[in-house]
């Protein structure tokens, strides 16, 4: 029975048991996509199916290719990104005030998780809420501990890039710089006609049920004083998970939650990162930057999220253990490997020990901070028969 065989009764069983609507999931090895699987429909009324060239909202997703596109402007620009934030926006006060680098605000150091309830302009303005970063005193002192950004970090990579490249945005120089070269179908805003044609509407969950780990940061979201509601509040705007599928909302191209890609671009990104093949030689994606996407600089207990993570100079990995040994496996068995989760459901990382890359991407959101068994449980049949 081949890999395929084993794995599509268990995809399909997310649509008989598991409420799935639409999704899609893709596996690469050694620079070959493996298994492709596209099952479902692109809204609940079902008039178009799900295919694999369907567009969907990845919501977090987005932060390894906004990671990378920053690496890269930063690497045209001649800056190290070893070096001080405050060489490049000096007016930033969490850079101003401290030795913060761009490595260590692409790994959640900077302090700037969330915007004073006071401070908080709307996610779509781009200059405003740079000027309430600029006079927002950080939660704690940036470099010294690590916080999940969900939303800032969006704010903070966009104007990185724009100051590296003369005002182009970041979605821009992502698609210029990074995804036409490589053929990704991936998008951070300025979709085209044909894209938008192609986009699937997503849908927050219906139930709530948070995992066991999970409960100490939904207990926070009751908290109006806590860092983990500010995080997720900050800056001010899409209040509703609907709003991911407005015209403004997908178009904007915000860096931390605003791409929108089929299951095989996210997992040919992954595989460009650790088999770049003769497409992804140092022009496009140089050794350098895919080094710094799977080597861990921070470890232990989240601000944020309050439970322990892990992170690259703009992925997630697998926390570890004081003995080394992984608290939770979302990425699979190798402590190597690296991706980033999307809210609801959407999972996608590499594993450069085994030559893997996976995605995941569906439409029907479930809670939950961390990827679900939906996923999970694809990950885990995959390792089994490798």
């Amino acid at each position: 029975m081949s890999l395929q065989e084993k794995l599509e009764p268990l995809f399909l069983e997310n649509f008989e048991t598991g409420n799935e609507l639409g999704a899609s999931l893709s596996i690469w090895k050694d620079g070959q996509e493996i298994i492709s699987l596209n099952h479902g429909w692109t809204n609940k009324e079902k008039e178009s199916p799900w295919t694999a060239n369907t567009l969907v909202p990845v919501w977090s997703s987005t932060k390894a290719p906004a990671a990378v596109a920053t690496l890269l402007a930063l690497k045209n620009s001649g800056i190290s990104p070893r070096a001080k934030v405050s060489t490049l926006w000096p007016e930033l006060k969490a850079a101003s005030e401290t030795s913060l680098t761009f490595q260590q605000l692409l790994s959640h150091q900077s302090g700037i998780a969330a915007l004073s309830p006071d401070n908080r302009p709307d996610i779509l303005n781009h200059s405003a809420v740079c000027a309430a970063f600029e006079r927002q005193e950080p939660f704690w002192e940036p470099g010294k501990a690590h916080g999940y950004h969900p939303r800032t970090l969006g704010t903070l990579v966009e104007e990185i890039v724009r100051r590296c490249t003369g005002g182009s945005s970041l979605g821009t120089f992502w698609r210029d710089q990074i995804a036409k070269p490589l053929g990704l179908d991936f998008w951070i805003g300025n979709l085209t006609a044909d894209a938008l044609e192609r986009v699937a509407r997503i849908y927050p969950p219906k139930i709530h049920r948070p995992s066991p780990q999970e409960m100490g940061f939904y207990k926070a979201l009751g908290d109006t004083d806590s860092l983990s509601l500010a995080a997720f509040s900050s800056p001010g705007g899409m209040r509703a998970l609907g709003d991911i599928n407005k015209p403004e909302y997908i178009q904007a191209g915000i860096p931390s939650l605003g791409g929108l890609g089929t299951a095989r671009s996210l997992a040919q990104f992954y595989q460009y990162l650790i088999h770049p093949g003769e497409k992804a030689d140092d022009e496009v994606i140089s050794q350098s930057i895919r080094e710094l996407m799977k080597k861990p600089l921070v470890n232990g207990m989240d601000q944020t999220l309050l439970l322990p993570t892990s992170f690259s100079s703009g992925c997630m990995m697998d926390p570890l253990d004081e003995e080394g040994g992984k608290i939770r496996s979302l990425f699979g068995p190798s402590v190597s490997a690296f991706g980033q989760p999307g809210a609801g459901g959407s999972h996608a990382f590499a594993d450069p020990e085994n030559g893997i890359a996976f995605a995941y991407v569906m439409n029907q959101m479930e809670s939950g901070i961390l990827p679900n068994q939906k996923s999970l449980k694809l990950v885990d049949a995959l390792y089994k028969d490798l």
